[in-house]
């Protein structure tokens, strides 16, 4: 079967327009991204699902730059530009990342499509969101090509196609889904991106660590978080956007 990891990404995010070509160290967030999901061994490709937007074309010309696969597709119709580019590339798992965690630990990934694999034929999806023990910015799910079918040719609600996965979500007793969960609880940090705080601690982070250490991982982070306690102040008020805002 062919894995395929599938990013969202776009400039237009509401809270910080262009948040995912932001530089740090002369280098745009998503560059730093795109270099982990390469090191997750359990998938075959890495997708960079923008829009057909012309102010999504610097992302293109990134990806370019860098080799990887893009598909443009609906800017508002998430879902409709999932399932677009699984099978432009033919998908048979896909593994859905979003593009504001930098940090995202490819460890994390193998660690959720092996759990995946793990649960066949049994299971249609798993993540490690459904119940939350890692910090906001590991979010990773995977599910079957007949699951995200499914969800493009049935779902109608506005949010169900802004947010790819909801559809799958609300349908327990049809769709069979298993959860990955972290030894030690560590959902009060957030490593996603999606205001300026949220950038100004990345960009600590990143600072920190990536000169001398670019493969680091998630208890990389979490011993600088230790060593630095005073950062996690820096975001600790910022809050998640619900479903359907």
């Amino acid at each position: 079967m062919k894995t395929v990891i599938i990013v969202q990404a776009r400039m237009t995010s509401t809270r910080l327009p262009g948040k995912v070509l932001l530089p740090v160290l002369g280098k745009p967030l998503l560059e730093y991204q795109i270099e982990r999901l390469q090191r997750v061994t359990l998938a075959d490709k890495v997708i960079i699902a923008t829009t057909v937007n012309p102010t999504d074309q610097p992302i293109v010309d990134l990806c370019d730059r860098l080799g990887v696969a893009v598909y443009r597709g609906d800017e508002a119709d998430v879902l409709s530009r999932y399932y677009e580019a699984a099978r432009t590339y033919g998908a048979d798992v896909i593994v859905r990342v979003t593009s504001d965690c930098p940090l995202i630990d490819p460890q994390i990934i193998d660690t959720v499509i092996q759990h995946y694999f793990d649960q066949q034929p049994a299971a249609d999806y798993a993540a490690n969101t459904l119940r939350r023990s890692l910090p906001r910015g590991m979010d990773t799910e995977v599910f079957s090509m007949s699951a995200l079918t499914a969800a493009h040719q049935e779902a109608t609600a506005q949010p169900d196609r802004e947010h790819v996965t909801p559809f799958i979500h609300q349908q327990p007793e049809r769709f069979a889904m298993t959860t990955v969960s972290y030894d030690d609880d560590q959902s009060q940090h957030r490593w996603t991106v999606d205001t300026p705080e949220d950038f100004a601690l990345i960009q600590k982070i990143l600072v920190a660590l990536y000169p001398h250490c670019p493969k680091f991982t998630l208890a990389d982070c979490l011993n600088l978080l230790e060593q630095n306690p005073e950062w996690r102040l820096i975001n600790a008020h910022v809050e998640q956007k619900k479903y359907g805002e």
